[in-house]
């Protein structure tokens, strides 16, 4: 992995602001006693190797709309060549919220997550895109804002499901590839990286 310098797209100045509701490993926890900014905690976590507490923190730390295209590129990393019906077309709906964010694809996408029956990370992409706003009540129902940690939680599960679903035995190397490409993302790259 190249030496990370920055996250321009992470703009809160401290890394314990942005883990104040995400649940980290006692070890990763510690790692903010020194009041860390973003990147030097991030840092900490992988040279620790404490990987899924990184893919929690970056989860968190990205705009909304970046961290769901992370989600659907780690979700079509582990598509194959002939991916379920609903596990794509719930992979398709989140990809077009983040290209055109609008009320229709984000609503189309809690269909689509439903259809897909949550078994997989393309499920909890478009998930984690209807969370990213608006109302998750029906919608002739009054609204009810989703909780602004909600996204980050259907991101960081999408991208653990795709580390695992295949080849549990290379998890590791999946969530580094996985971190890479948010790093990418959280520089301003599209996160298309290919796996070293």
């Amino acid at each position: 992995m190249a030496e990370l310098v920055c996250l321009q797209k992470v703009l809160i100045p401290k890394a314990a602001l942005i883990c104040e509701d995400i649940d980290l490993d006692k070890t990763a926890g510690d790692c903010l006693a020194s009041d860390p900014e973003p990147v030097v905690f991030l840092q900490t976590l992988i040279k620790q190797q404490l990987y899924p507490d990184a893919v929690r923190f970056l989860a968190r730390a990205l705009p909304k709309r970046e961290a769901v295209w992370w989600a659907c590129l780690s979700a079509r990393s582990v598509m194959g060549d002939k991916p379920d019906a609903s596990f794509l077309k719930a992979l398709e709906v989140a990809e077009a919220w983040v290209y055109k964010p609008t009320e229709p694809h984000r609503r189309e996408a809690i269909v689509a997550a439903q259809a897909a029956a949550f078994e997989n990370a393309a499920a909890w992409a478009a998930m984690a895109a209807f969370w990213s706003e608006g109302s998750i009540a029906p919608e002739d129902a009054p609204v009810v804002p989703p909780a602004d940690n909600l996204t980050a939680k259907a991101v960081s599960g999408a991208v653990m499901l795709a580390a695992v679903q295949a080849q549990p035995e290379k998890a590791n190397d999946k969530y580094l590839f996985f971190i890479e490409q948010a790093i990418d993302i959280a520089n301003g790259g599209n996160g298309r990286l290919w796996p070293s």
